[in-house]
């Protein structure tokens, strides 16, 4: 036997083991590829932990006001609406493991690129190249600007019927490892106290660490694997698809007509929902900041429990999905989000706003998985990333304008008229999806399908 032939079987018999194991545990669907999916989750989910938290605590620390960090998270914004529409086209084209990897090493250099910035406009430019300020304190389910490629690659190596449950699975790591990220948030300001070094320094590691956490993706997506070419656009997956498609279906950017239809409802009910998004994030952590003084250190503790306790629903998502239906498993946990929201600006203490901020985040956190495999299921599998650039774009944009939005009312208006616009903005949404999605199933939905 060859030198190769015997990495190959090692190979084969790495993967036996892996699906015993999966097996063993209740976690049949977990395969070799979906483990590396996993090791780039734990990755990207460290970094986002304390990110979101040390940020707008930085830009303070420099001097800079809401409005500035209104513009960096918008600039940030834009450029991940570009990146991320970019993957979504090219993804399914030259390779959803290429995009994968080009995006890690983006990561790392605007990582490392923020923590030597001397100037606001370097700051930016590192910010928006290395995807910072993305997604918020509690942003473990978020992937960044690669998502498209990332949740067609769950969905590949996922059946129609454990897909939900696996998007659920990625959300729950992802959080786990967020929340002990935000533990780290608090160094600057232990640090200060107990060793005199200047948090300055100690936020700049911070995010230097960050950049070297992109670069080692780049080892954990080298190993994936991936079908592509016409082989894969006829297998049984791909035909039971709600909208099948071969290799001579008319597509305009990847996407036949019928897809097209689906997608454009997608990219509605998300403009509304990414301005809320925009409204939330880094603002949130600014905004406890503002209204009630606390520290790093207080913030990353609050937000290292509301991390772990926001795990929790991705653990029951597929099992809610089943019983409700994946529509009307999104419109409910929706719209007690956005009521819960509004609470939040009433509550008297930091605590007591933090703890309604961490039961809305239970209920917006279940639909997280749901909705990322919904829009898997009723698209082709040769047309996932296409679908998943375009469906998600309008939410990129919109989340880049409400930063800064939320900037102004801040420092002009109220201080929580964000978030109350934020809860409006997430009704809205609520009510659209029901609109325009109540009578499209999924594969596992359709009569007949168990």
């Amino acid at each position: 036997m060859s030198g190769w032939d015997g990495v190959k079987q090692n190979l084969r018999e790495s993967e036996d083991a892996i699906g015993f194991n999966a097996r063993s545990l209740g976690i049949s669907w977990l395969n070799r590829d979906l483990l590396w999916l996993f090791g780039l989750r734990v990755l990207r989910s460290l970094s986002q932990g304390y990110l979101g938290i040390i940020l707008p605590l930085y830009l303070v620390a420099l001097g800079y006001g809401a409005v500035a960090l209104g513009t960096l998270l918008a600039f940030s914004a834009i450029a991940a609406a570009a990146i991320s529409m970019l993957v979504g086209v090219l993804a399914d084209r030259i390779g959803r493991k290429k995009c994968l990897i080009g995006i890690s090493i983006l990561l790392g250099i605007g990582g490392v690129g923020f923590a030597f910035a001397r100037t606001f406009t370097w700051l930016v430019v590192f910010a928006a190249a290395g995807s910072i300020g993305r997604g918020g304190a509690l942003a473990g389910g978020a992937w960044g600007p690669f998502y498209p490629a990332v949740q067609a690659l769950v969905a590949e190596h996922s059946s129609d019927f454990d897909r939900t449950r696996v998007f659920g699975a990625f959300s729950f790591v992802g959080v786990i490892t967020a929340a002990l990220g935000t533990l780290l948030a608090g160094l600057p300001s232990l640090l200060a106290h107990t060793a005199a070094i200047p948090e300055l320094v100690t936020y700049r590691a911070l995010f230097v660490a960050a950049g070297g956490l992109g670069f080692a993706m780049v080892f954990a997506a080298l190993p994936l694997r991936e079908l592509r070419g016409p082989i894969y656009r006829g297998t049984a997956e791909a035909s039971r698809a709600p909208a099948p498609v071969t290799v001579d279906t008319p597509r305009k950017l990847g996407l036949s007509r019928q897809s097209w239809r689906l997608v454009l409802r997608f990219m509605i009910t998300n403009a509304t929902n990414g301005l809320a998004i925009g409204m939330l994030g880094p603002i949130v952590v600014y905004w406890f900041y503002r209204r009630f003084g606390v520290d790093s250190a207080q913030l990353a503790e609050v937000f290292f429990v509301l991390n772990l306790v926001s795990s929790l629903p991705y653990l029951v998502a597929g099992r809610v999905a089943s019983r409700l239906g994946s529509v009307r498993a999104v419109v409910m946990t929706r719209a007690v989000s956005s009521v819960l929201l509004f609470a939040v600006v009433l509550m008297p203490t930091f605590l007591w706003a933090a703890a309604i901020y961490g039961i809305r985040m239970l209920f917006n956190i279940l639909s997280i998985p749901v909705r990322q495999s919904y829009l898997m299921g009723v698209i082709p599998p040769p047309e996932r990333s296409s679908a998943s650039g375009f469906a998600n774009f309008p939410s990129q944009v919109m989340s880049a304008v409400g930063p800064y939005i939320a900037g102004l009312f801040m420092e002009h208006l109220f201080i929580s008229l964000p978030l109350e616009f934020a809860a409006l903005m997430q009704g809205i949404n609520t009510l659209l999806y029901w609109l325009f999605f109540r009578n499209v199933l999924p594969p596992e939905e359709m009569p007949g399908s168990l």
